[in-house]
């Protein structure tokens, strides 16, 4: 991959690290928050879901006659919805608008190698990728969806341009160096601290987008030379929300297929999530106030639920 000329991350001042927009700028120190799925068969996704990510089951209920599911980490972090709705069409690679993947963000390599092992262990197909900034795996759950399970390297390793875009790749993975990094320790799921470091869509077009997710939600811009892709992100993040348009002209992901339902947005305080709806209104943006949180939906229907930590 021919890459532009860069610089060492730490060389830029932290101001000139991407570009962010013209209002409402979004705070450093919001999260993302828990994320919601449909999927056809909830036994089947919950034997995915904990044996091969590791996940904890926190509760299981059953709403308007369908089952559902909250998971997450061991100490109770909540991070994972499932909503089974029986008979649902598989997620088709790149022939929907919606969800690409979502990320779970590890703590460490080591943590990143026992999970790479016991994945192997299973016969599970984990694609891998170095983006310099991180290394990443890659699979599907029994439904389609996507997963990347990931670890950041420090930012003191990550390059940007002189204009402060980051830059990435997608070199071959160290998957030796990864597996010895794991050393004796067996995987025990989802270690503490896990995150969704981020989300990656599939939209109809990049600018459309920007309106939404920089305009809107207010996130700058830290990867904008991609023809295809645009990376969103906060305090010198590589990406808080990846952007694609790799599935540009299919419909968006409809009732009837397994797909995102819901992503929620962690905001310090009201007073952020009052000035958030404002700019997304500002925007053209329809925003809907629900007991859990203001809803909007961007213009592929991908819908975020805006709340407090």
């Amino acid at each position: 991959m021919d890459l532009p000329p860069t610089i060492p991350y730490p060389d830029l001042p932290a101001d000139r690290i991407g570009l962010r927009p013209s209002g409402h700028v979004a705070p450093t120190t919001l999260t993302l928050g828990p994320v919601t799925l449909q999927i056809a068969d909830l036994d089947r996704s919950l034997d995915f879901y904990t044996t091969v990510l590791g996940f904890t089951v926190h509760a299981q209920a059953e709403h308007d006659g369908h089952r559902t599911a909250h998971l997450g980490l061991s100490d109770g972090t909540f991070l994972l919805e499932l909503r089974e709705k029986p008979g649902v069409k598989p997620a088709p690679h790149r022939a929907r608008l919606g969800l690409y993947h979502f990320a779970l963000l590890l703590p460490t390599r080591a943590d990143l190698g026992r999970f790479v092992r016991n994945a192997l262990a299973l016969g599970v197909h984990v694609g891998r990728s170095d983006h310099h900034y991180s290394e990443a795996t890659y699979l599907q759950d029994p439904d389609g969806i996507s997963i990347e399970v990931y670890r950041d390297r420090p930012r003191e390793g990550w390059r940007v341009t002189e204009d402060g875009q980051i830059i990435g790749a997608g070199d071959p993975f160290d998957l030796d160096g990864v597996l010895a990094a794991a050393g004796d320790l067996p995987w025990t799921g989802l270690p503490l601290g896990t995150t969704f470091g981020h989300l990656h869509f599939y939209v109809g077009d990049l600018d459309e987008a920007a309106r939404f997710y920089h305009h809107g939600l207010g996130f700058s811009k830290v990867m904008w030379g991609l023809p295809q892709g645009l990376f969103v992100s906060v305090d010198g993040y590589h990406h808080h929300i990846g952007l694609n348009t790799w599935a540009a002209g299919s419909a968006p992901s409809g009732e009837n297929d397994a797909r995102l339902l819901t992503w929620d947005l962690i905001l310090p305080d009201q007073d952020t999530v009052d000035r958030t709806v404002d700019s997304l209104r500002a925007q053209g943006f329809d925003v809907t106030p629900t007991p859990e949180g203001p809803i909007a939906n961007d213009p592929w229907g991908i819908t975020v639920r805006l709340r407090t930590a």
